[in-house]
């Protein structure tokens, strides 16, 4: 006879791999052509100048530059108004 019960298994000890999500490259750090800036999920920062949008919403620079970030004020059709970054790369 067994001299333990049984004891089952256990649905949530397993957890996800890390997702490293965030700012990569910061205000006036030099970004290379194809360097990840942000990585995000949806688009709490907009892309601007010099910047390209994955389709993860991962922002990365198209050219060679300084990393700069702005606020933009947007409207959503509401007309409610959001203040949103906006990250931009400013060529030398």
């Amino acid at each position: 006879m067994a001299s333990k019960k049984a004891g089952g298994t256990a649905k949530n000890l397993t957890d996800s791999k890390p997702k490293y999500l965030g700012v990569k490259l910061f205000a006036g750090q030099i970004a290379k052509s194809g360097d990840v800036i942000v990585r995000q999920r949806g688009t709490q920062m907009l892309p601007g100048a010099n910047v390209g949008l994955g389709k993860d919403h991962t922002i990365f620079a198209l050219k060679e530059g300084v990393v700069s970030f702005r606020d933009v004020r947007k409207y959503n059709f509401t007309g409610r108004k959001k203040i949103r970054s906006m990250v931009d790369v400013k060529v030398k």
